[in-house]
């Protein structure tokens, strides 16, 4: 088959995610045949460095042996069974590894099955919990500026880029939002940990003055991924952690995009000592396999819940998929290759080479910023460095990034005007350094005028 046949078999059927279709009359559509690593291929044999880890969920390369395996063994033994009322193995195994490596005090997980969903679960049971302890006036939710939670309209709500959100701002829910404490609007000489703290006053008052009114703060901590790759101190975390506490207010960590090792730690919030109330985790709790999302809460949480049935305080929530064995099978497996092969230590390594690949890209005339947490790592494009004057949305400069990457064996996908590397952490040091170049060479067709 050639690319050109299943192209438009496709444009006649699929309606594809975050996608203006009439796009694809002139930006070609890349039909993949078959991964192994790093690499995704097509049906003619071009090959491409999923720079991206396909939105974010790779972590183990794609068919990985392991995984795969894990797949085959739990087929044969039960694919799918409903948890209301029933039980299996592989969500009992899940879940004590889960709470064994979560920041401690998470004791009791409640599964989905994508991150929107385990969202919505969150903010569900938060306030089900005020609402049970007598106190449901706790129904507003803060989140911070230039934050993003999902698609659902629940989790939408809760997000704050107006290009997803503005157009069914009539549907939303009102949210509370705070300053975000993104290092990228820091003054000339400020540290990133003194900006974060400084940007943290809004957010003290605030719950000092209305906490009464509010159910929690929901937070992506590290980095802010869909809203450009933003990034931050973790000190803001830890003071957040403190307040919250002090007034009353839960505390719902979205670790959906950052869990898993993306900020050199495990998880994001391990930088800041805390642990929520709520951590919602998915995408690379799979590795990029199946869908699958898990909120993890305190027994504080969950004892507001547990009571007789006539009085009607239980979570009544639910998911056709709630929990599926295969699911928890391959999200077992994915916690055996953190254990087994020293992923996180091996990261480091990989990260270093990542910004020593980047390093020379500080002094070109239209990168505004390089940052990094972990293996995530993002340059900004700008029209003028002095004041970071970005250029317009509409000339979609990153776009051009992308097409040229495609010439040149590599999946990158800006967002906006923001070049980024979030890759499996199989790949290696040659792969990373030719991302760079081919990342270089795409910043200085894009931002010709």
């Amino acid at each position: 088959m050639r690319n050109a046949d299943l192209v438009a078999r496709d444009l006649k059927s699929v309606w594809h995610p975050c996608t203006q279709m009439k796009d694809h009359e002139s930006l070609p559509l890349i039909p993949i045949k078959k991964g192994k690593g790093v690499w995704l291929e097509d049906f003619e044999n071009n090959r491409y460095i999923d720079a991206v880890s396909s939105w974010w969920v790779n972590l183990f390369g794609h068919s990985n042996d392991r995984i795969n395996n894990a797949i085959i063994e739990q087929i044969g033994q039960l694919e799918h069974v409903i948890l209301a009322g029933f039980s299996h193995e592989p969500v009992v195994n899940l879940s004590e590894r889960l709470i064994e490596v979560t920041p401690e005090g998470l004791n009791k997980c409640f599964y989905a099955d994508n991150g929107s969903s385990a969202i919505e679960a969150a903010l569900k049971m938060s306030f089900h919990y005020w609402k049970n302890q007598g106190q449901p006036s706790k129904k507003n939710f803060v989140n911070l500026a230039n934050s993003y939670h999902g698609e659902t309209l629940g989790a939408l709500a809760l997000g704050d880029v107006a290009l997803y959100k503005n157009t069914y701002q009539p549907l939303l829910m009102e949210v509370i939002t705070a300053p975000s404490p993104d290092a990228y609007l820091k003054e000339p000489g400020e540290t990133d940990e003194a900006f974060a703290l400084r940007q943290f006053e809004a957010m003290e008052a605030l719950l000092a003055e209305r906490h009464h009114e509010i159910s929690a703060v929901v937070v992506e901590p590290l980095i802010q991924c869909a809203g450009g790759m933003r990034m931050h101190h973790p000190v803001y975390h830890t003071k957040l952690r403190e307040a919250c506490d002090r007034y009353g207010v839960h505390l719902i960590a979205d670790e959906i995009a950052v869990g898993f090792g993306r900020t050199g730690t495990l998880f994001a919030c391990e930088q800041a000592g805390i642990t929520p109330d709520f951590m919602c985790l998915s995408k690379g709790l799979t590795a990029g396999y199946l869908p699958l999302s898990v909120v993890l809460t305190t027994d504080t949480v969950y004892n507001g819940f547990y009571d007789d049935y006539e009085t009607m305080r239980a979570f009544l929530h639910s998911h056709s998929y709630t929990g599926n064995p295969i699911g928890c099978a391959v999200a077992l497996a994915t916690l055996d290759i953190f254990r087994d092969d020293r992923v996180i230590e091996n990261n480091r390594r990989l990260s270093a080479c990542m910004a020593e690949s980047v390093a020379h890209l500080a002094d070109h005339p239209n990168v505004g910023d390089i940052r990094q947490h972990g293996m995530t790592l993002a340059i900004e494009m700008v029209k003028n460095k002095a004041d970071k004057t970005p250029f317009h949305w509409k000339e979609r400069r990153g776009l051009k990034v992308y097409q040229h990457s495609l010439t040149r064996q590599a999946l990158l996908r800006p967002l906006g005007n923001v070049v980024y590397f979030m890759p499996p952490y199989v790949i290696i040091e040659d792969q990373i350094q030719h991302l760079a170049r081919v990342a270089t060479e795409g910043i200085n067709i894009a931002v010709r005028d």
